[in-house]
């Protein structure tokens, strides 16, 4: 019997909740393999109606960690009456050891900061990655113990170890794969499976990538029918004259210079399109970017880097060395520079490579898909489920990858079906996406807001509040000299005259009225999604513009006698907040 050994969470877990370590041989097959630890937790249901089979969840990659989503899973239908089991992968993150190269980081990272292809720049990944598998064995590592056949072993031996006669897994992304040969392995343990952006053995990953980016360009709707040119003239556009962006980086937190070649964005468009919130926006900017606004960019890279730390790169490394990287496909051009990348590790490595075969369940298997998933997309999802005895396959429109993180509607089916396996129904709408693609022309392309919330550049945001507490100035200035010659007229001193008052009162007024419909428009925006303002602004906002023009044409209204500094100074902060607006926003 596997044995498991209790440890405190490493990351925050609901109350209720116990982790741990499955200790199992490093290599099954070799005798004397060194034991190594793999990290899980349990969180057990309060429910009084508690049902005897939990949901065991695995998270993708390989090498993404799994024990932070406990609470979330457990807050999801499916884990109110059902214990949640979360299991690490071997090597990640939360189990030991964990297998990181920020060696090759630093490679990936350097080679981006020069302006060529990846494909030209491998020597110093190929040397990060020589440099990542000494320190792994100097520690004791044997990096073909990290096999996509091992983690599914680990599947079946927590379920032994725990003591559960039967349990419903769950896996995501690259972990369908994982989970999907558990169950053929552990056949009377599995009483259903759920396959969230599902990974079949038999694809070829790396061969499909550029064509299955493509397929998703084409399929965002018939008002964006030129995507797939739009994106190809931005590619060409890049690769031509590669874009210096500054950004983080991801391994030591300071700045970092790259130059963004096309084919490093085509990269960087697959990943984000992950990403249900970037969806709507993302034919808006490929058309900026293809346009030339390359300001645009600085979000991307941010987003983009912290992926090349956020996962156990070594663990991540050793599964596609052994189960995926092809070394027969080693001479065919790569245009991603996942590819290129992978492609470099493994042959640094030299690790053993096995073609995966598909395994085949009697369990009953939900597979579910994003419409625009360009990394597992519904066009291989459906043909697997299909070759799977009791297998079906739902889609769900304007969602990427990981349904279960980007859809209610896909959370609500992943429910239904682990409660009732044997039932067809799905109780919501998967053709109805959760953001509606923003239409051309309906967006306006700017990195101003982005620059100025997340950029760093508080400076604007600063001439701003100069200019919120002149216009406050103006309208209070205005009522207070108001109220004064009021008072005089009634002591009879002179006559009110307050008509004087009223080019002041404006000014400040439609100062005010700017700000307020600046600051509405982008909460609006915020409030629904708020990486839209990584893109652009509303093309409503455009008529904004107007209150601030007449702010500036009153604060320069000047009276016979009166002052000119205060006036002056007024219309001085008018014209630097309008060079403002157009620079970010015209």
């Amino acid at each position: 019997m596997p044995a498991v050994q209790d440890r405190t969470c490493p990351v925050q877990v609901p109350a209720g909740t116990r982790c741990g370590f499955l200790l199992v041989p490093e290599r099954r097959g070799v005798p004397g393999s060194r034991t190594i630890k793999v990290g899980f937790a349990v969180h057990r249901s309060a429910a009084p109606d508690r049902k005897p089979d939990p949901v065991v969840y695995t998270s993708g990659g390989p090498g993404s960690g799994s024990i932070q989503l406990t609470g979330y899973l457990s807050q999801m239908t499916l884990g109110r009456d059902r214990d949640v089991v979360v299991l690490e992968q071997r090597g990640s993150r939360w189990s030991e050891p964990a297998l990181d190269c920020p060696e090759i980081a630093r490679g990936v990272l350097d080679a981006l900061a020069r302006p060529g292809p990846m494909r030209s720049e491998t020597a110093g990944i190929a040397r990060g990655a020589g440099t990542c598998r000494d320190r792994l064995a100097k520690e004791g590592v044997d990096l073909r113990g990290y096999t996509t056949a091992e983690i599914a072993a680990d599947v079946v031996d927590l379920r032994r170890a725990l003591g559960y006669d039967k349990w419903n897994l769950f896996g995501v992304s690259y972990s369908t794969r994982s989970m999907l040969a558990a169950a053929a392995a552990d056949p009377g343990g599995v009483r259903s499976v759920v396959l969230d952006s599902f990974l079949p053995a038999q694809v070829d990953w790396y061969g499909d990538a550029p064509g299955n980016l493509d397929a998703t360009l084409r399929s965002f709707g018939p008002q964006w029918r030129d995507l797939p040119e739009r994106f190809a003239r931005m590619v060409a556009r890049y690769d031509a004259q590669p874009a210096t962006v500054v950004t983080t980086d991801p391994l030591t937190g300071g700045r970092l210079t790259v130059r963004l070649t096309g084919e490093d964005l085509m990269t960087i468009f697959a990943e984000a399109l992950h990403e249900v919130d970037f969806i709507p926006v993302a034919p808006t900017m490929i058309g900026a970017l293809a346009d030339g606004r390359q300001e645009l960019l600085g979000a991307l890279a941010d987003a983009a880097g912290p992926s090349l730390v956020s996962r156990a790169m070594g663990l991540y490394y050793a599964v596609q060395c052994q189960d995926e990287v092809d070394p027969a496909a080693a001479g065919q051009l790569a245009r991603l520079f996942t590819t290129v990348v992978d492609r470099a590790v493994c042959q640094a490595w030299r690790l053993p490579y096995s073609a995966g075969t598909a395994a085949i369940t009697q369990a009953p298997v939900l597979v579910v898909g994003g419409a625009l998933d360009p990394t597992t997309p519904p066009r291989t999802a459906r043909s697997a489920a299909g070759q799977l005895p009791r297998g079906r396959f739902v889609e769900f429109a304007g969602v990427g990858h990981a349904v279960f993180l980007s859809s209610l509607c896909g959370r609500t089916a992943i429910s239904a079906f682990v409660a009732d396996p044997a039932s067809s129904a799905v109780l919501c709408d998967p053709g109805r996406a959760p953001n509606q693609v923003i239409g051309p022309g309906e967006l306006r392309p700017t990195a101003m807001p982005y620059r100025m919330l997340v950029g760093g550049e508080w400076w604007w945001l600063a001439l701003l509040a100069v200019f919120a507490a002149v216009s406050l100035g103006q309208v209070t200035a205005a009522v207070v000299i108001a109220v004064r010659r009021w008072r005089a007229a009634r002591r009879g001193a002179e006559a009110p005259r307050l008509w004087r008052v009223l080019p002041l009162l404006l000014a400040g007024a439609a100062g005010l009225t700017f700000l307020a419909l600046m600051a509405y428009g982008l909460y609006e925006v915020a409030a629904v999604n708020e990486t839209v303002l990584a893109a652009g602004v509303p093309a409503s906002m455009a008529g904004y513009v107007v209150p601030l023009v007449v702010a500036l044409v009153l604060s320069g209204w000047r009276r016979r006698g009166e002052r000119l500094w205060p006036r002056l100074l007024a219309a001085v902060v008018a014209f630097g907040t309008l060079l403002w607006w157009f620079q970010g926003f015209a």
